[in-house]
């Protein structure tokens, strides 16, 4: 049975209390070793065990008591979607990022992984040297190991009883609105205040919805665009998930069988109109452009935006351009700031921008990125953004 993977020589990894304890689970030695090595020479990080398969991370679990598992989904004996669930059922709190190969497969997978409770995914990348040339690859890995797992040790998840209650107190400050906001669980009689700078709402209802995801988007995306069939009845709805190409198209035939209207990639050169969801294609940025009166896709082939292709900047920037004020623009959980210049490009046009709050985000890097920009119209729980985009666009008064 393999254990944890020894620090490199000369120079060894000195263990401490705030380090994130990471598992590596992966039947390629080569790929195991050089994760491992990875993790090892970043400093906040700790290695814990490498091992070659699920059977062993289940039986290494509680001696090595990870904070987060990078677990492989092809592997012998017992493979990483058999694995993930007999994870989660002893460690609720654990957070398991999915490592998968570019293939339809892995792509399906990968989603229901996500829907069985892993926290993210990285998708290994295929060609002459793979994994082992690709600089993004580790840097995206090691990325989303801290993102996670400085969370899960700054702020653990409220228990499904918390519940949060805003209270406002409102005046107004030239053109935006400043907010005392307090959060209250149910679990503890605990409170906190702080201060928010949110903007009035568009006085006119909105006339096409714009979202941005990123980490835990996937699992963000169904929970709302199954509530979005009285939006999607009058108004065309864009949206930009970091992913890349073939898991876009799973996630949108995934997403298309949680609502009534269809969710499909979109095509460059057609016409945005009432009745479809468009999702952004992995590895184009999706904007929009006004030709001969009508709003029309133009896919972007350019370099990455925020490190990500597609990115939610491009699609935001252009549609504040052709829709002005008529955009309700969504920022949902996800690592980074992409979404924030182009939220402040909607807000400036006259639209309106929603952000998911802290406590419902897998990671509160887009979304509290835009907060602190001061963009934001609302800052929502998950559970209370598609009602309240649907009472948007039905004409209710913010």
């Amino acid at each position: 049975m393999n254990a944890a993977v020894p620090a490199p020589s000369g120079a060894p990894q000195v263990a401490t209390s705030d380090q994130i304890r990471v598992m590596v689970v992966d039947d390629a030695v080569v790929v195991r070793s050089l994760l491992s090595r990875w993790i090892e020479e970043t400093p906040d990080l700790r290695l814990v065990a490498a091992l070659r398969n699920g059977r062993e991370a289940i039986e290494q679990l509680d001696r090595t008591r990870p904070d987060v598992v990078v677990l492989d989904i092809e592997m012998p004996e017992l493979d990483g979607i058999s694995t993930l669930p007999r994870l989660l059922e002893r460690r609720r709190d654990l957070i398991v990022i999915m490592a998968s190969a570019l293939t339809r497969d892995h792509a399906e997978v990968t989603l229901k992984a996500l829907s069985l409770g892993a926290a993210d995914y990285i998708p290994k990348p295929t060609g002459e040297g793979g994994v082992m040339t690709s600089v993004a690859f580790q840097r995206d890995l090691i990325a989303k190991i801290q993102a996670l797992g400085h969370r899960k040790r700054s702020r653990p998840p409220l228990p499904p009883y918390a519940r949060r209650t805003t209270y406002a107190a409102t005046r107004r400050l030239g053109g935006a609105v400043q907010r005392a906001v307090k959060w209250r669980t149910a679990d503890a009689d605990e409170t906190v205040s702080g201060q928010l700078k949110l903007r009035p709402f568009a006085p006119v209802p909105p006339r096409v919805l714009l979202i941005g995801s990123s980490t835990g988007g996937p699992q963000a995306l169904t929970k709302i665009v199954s509530h979005l069939d009285a939006v999607t009845d009058t108004a065309p709805v864009l949206v930009t998930q970091h992913m890349p190409p073939t898991f876009t198209t799973i996630l949108a035939e995934h997403l298309s069988r949680t609502g009534a209207r269809p969710v499909r990639e979109a095509i460059d050169g057609e016409p945005v109109l009432a009745g479809t969801i468009y999702l952004a294609p992995g590895g184009k940025h999706m904007r929009v452009a006004r030709r001969d009166g009508t709003a029309m896709i133009v896919l972007d082939d350019g370099p990455p935006v925020h490190f990500c292709k597609p990115a939610v900047d491009p699609l935001f920037a252009s549609a504040a351009e052709v829709w002005g004020s008529w955009n309700l623009a969504v920022i949902l959980t996800g690592m980074g700031t992409d979404g924030t210049d182009g939220a402040a490009a909607i807000a400036a046009a006259g639209g309106s921008v929603i952000a998911q709050d802290e406590a419902t985000s897998v990671v509160w890097g887009m979304p509290g990125s835009a907060v602190h920009a001061g963009v934001c119209s609302a800052v929502l729980p998950l559970d209370q953004i598609a009602p309240k985009v649907v009472r948007m666009f039905l004409g209710a008064k913010p």
